[in-house]
């Protein structure tokens, strides 16, 4: 999980270079898009990430879970 806003945390820009670091294979923005200073966001951040290639991006909407079993076959295909 990467913080994307902007404003108190790292920017779009910013993140996709922490993911460039830290390889993971998959990320999921967050602190984003809940007041209007935070203007950075998951698009942006996305076509960045994707740029790099080999990295999937989960945007999760409020109250959205992800299971054991999507976190597992994440693992598996690094």
């Amino acid at each position: 999980m990467l913080p994307i806003g902007d404003h108190f945390t790292m920017s779009p820009r910013e993140a996709a270079y922490a993911v460039q670091l830290l390889r993971p294979r998959a990320v999921i923005p967050m602190h984003f898009g809940t007041f209007p200073v935070l203007t950075g966001m998951p698009g942006e951040f996305r076509r960045m990430v994707d740029a790099l290639g080999g990295v999937e991006v989960l945007e999760m909407s409020p109250g959205q879970t992800i299971g054991a079993d999507r976190a597992l076959a994440s693992r598996r295909a690094g």
